[in-house]
């Protein structure tokens, strides 16, 4: 999941989609294989080249989140292998103080490594 997966409808119901390459998970599969996406929202799952599931979708609506209210991702790097540490260090500031701590506490429960 990333920002660009994430639309609004005529009636201003959030919906999700995917015009890239998607991949189907069907009921029988617990784990998706897919490592196609944008390294930003990568969790630390696919970072360690491991299934995934719905999981890694909540990181991902983490990153979403901190990146609304901080206007920058939580984990940036100059390369992938970089960004794959430290998004599995899972080390990142705090979004601005403008905001609740209760949203905090929400992004740092979504974004917890483990």
């Amino acid at each position: 999941m990333k920002p660009s997966n994430i639309f609004l409808d005529e009636k201003q119901n959030v919906k999700l989609g995917d015009f890239g390459l998607a991949k189907s998970v069907s009921g029988q599969s617990q784990f998706a294989k897919t490592y196609v996406g944008s390294p930003y929202y990568m969790s630390p799952e696919q970072c360690n080249e491991q299934g995934y599931n719905e999981k890694s979708d909540i990181w991902s609506l983490g990153i979403i989140l901190f990146e609304m209210a901080n206007l920058d991702p939580p984990f940036k790097a100059n390369n992938h292998l970089a960004l794959a540490l430290k998004i599995k260090d899972g080390v990142f500031s705090r979004i601005p103080e403008q905001y609740s701590e209760e949203l905090m506490r929400v992004i740092t429960w979504m974004l917890k490594p483990e």
